[in-house]
């Protein structure tokens, strides 16, 4: 079956629909990533967005249940080179275009997805629509100049739990961590668990005092889907809860960090989405190389510099990539410590939560 992939420049690509039937908008963006198409379609900060494979050969390990990262795909569509339909692991209990058509994502394949890339890197991240339906390439790129913008969008209350629940029941645990779901990815859960913390999951629009109810050790600030801009009714539940529990950040937490500190945001022009972005450590010397997924980032210019400190840098375009206050037990990186996939060169973030946590403990 044909598929298109219109852009609101004009640019059009014909295809192969690997997907559902049907039509779907969202910005168009890539990934780096050579392997983990499975964790970025479910992960909810891909809400509102269409990705872009740049590795050329996708699927060929199939798909499973054990490799989501959230209770459902979040991408509004999926655009490859070459799709499998034939996968070869012995993991695998059905194929990408299975699990597509399953989850009613619309995709296409048999595309440049190089010149795709090429031409966002050159002019940005562009609105776009998949249709399997329209071929009208004129009707097409009018659809997608009418979609919804990416900048001003509010995407967290689509993909934040409504309920709070505990991410394991049976897990005790020495430290209680209150984790807000903006988009969270199940992989955070995890590594939270690992470093010995039960984790209660609160709704994005939980209130301080709602939090501070569960009487946890710290809070955790997740990643999640659009423009941070768009969520003043998250700032000033962060700022109740600054210096009364020790705070970590990742990804649009630490966005809405930055603006619960008065600082501001900028749209990015293409995003950093992939597995080999180089971050320097500024504390200690060292490059690692992190996971991201993210179109906005902290303005510098606009942070307090006598209260908080840009701890890490992009090397790609010096994008601030951490930030810790001064004074209060808080910090953040922009990027994913949790990987998943991705790089494992950050996940000592999370010991230095617990440490943070123990000592806020011995304070008390």
């Amino acid at each position: 079956m044909k598929a298109v992939l219109a852009l609101e420049t004009g640019d059009v690509y014909e295809g192969n629909a690997v997907g559902a039937e049907g039509e779907s908008y969202g910005e168009l963006v890539f990934n780096t990533s050579m392997t983990g198409y499975q964790e970025i379609l479910t992960d909810p900060s891909y809400a509102g967005q269409i990705v872009t494979m740049t590795y050329p050969l996708i699927g060929n390990y199939g798909v499973n249940p054990e490799d989501v990262e959230s209770r459902k795909p979040f991408v509004e569509g999926f655009v490859m080179r070459e799709c499998c339909h034939t996968p070869s692991n012995w993991r695998a209990k059905q194929t990408l275009p299975e699990y597509l058509r399953e989850h009613s994502i619309v995709a296409i394949d048999g595309v440049d997805t190089r010149k795709i890339t090429k031409f966002l890197r050159t002019n940005g991240a562009k609105k776009s629509v998949i249709s399997t339906i329209d071929f009208d390439h004129d009707s097409l790129v009018q659809k997608a100049i009418n979609s919804q913008d990416m900048a001003g969008s509010d995407y967290v209350k689509a993909v934040s739990v409504k309920e709070p629940y505990e991410w394991n029941p049976d897990f005790k645990g020495k430290y209680r961590v209150v984790a807000f779901d903006y988009g969270i990815k199940y992989n955070i859960l995890r590594l939270l668990e690992a470093h010995g913390c039960k984790v209660v999951v609160m709704p994005a629009t939980a209130t301080a005092e709602q939090t501070l109810a569960q009487k946890p050790d710290g809070i955790f600030l997740s990643n999640g889907p659009g423009d941070p801009a768009a969520l003043p009714y998250i700032y000033p539940t962060v700022q109740a809860l600054m210096g009364v529990k020790p705070i970590f950040g990742i990804c649009l937490g630490h966005q809405i960090l930055g603006h619960a500190f008065g600082g501001t945001t900028y749209k990015l022009k293409f995003g950093h989405r992939g597995g080999n972005q180089p971050v320097l450590n500024h504390h200690t010397g060292a490059v690692e190389i992190s996971a991201q997924n993210h179109g906005f980032a902290v303005d510098p210019d606009s942070l307090d510099k006598s209260k908080v400190a840009i701890t890490h840098v992009n090397l790609n375009d010096g994008s601030v990539e951490g930030m810790e206050h001064k004074e209060l037990p808080i910090f953040s990186v922009q990027y994913h410590p949790e990987s998943s996939p991705g790089p494992h060169d950050s996940r000592y973030l999370f010991e230095r939560f617990v440490k943070m946590m123990d000592e806020a403990k011995s304070r008390n």
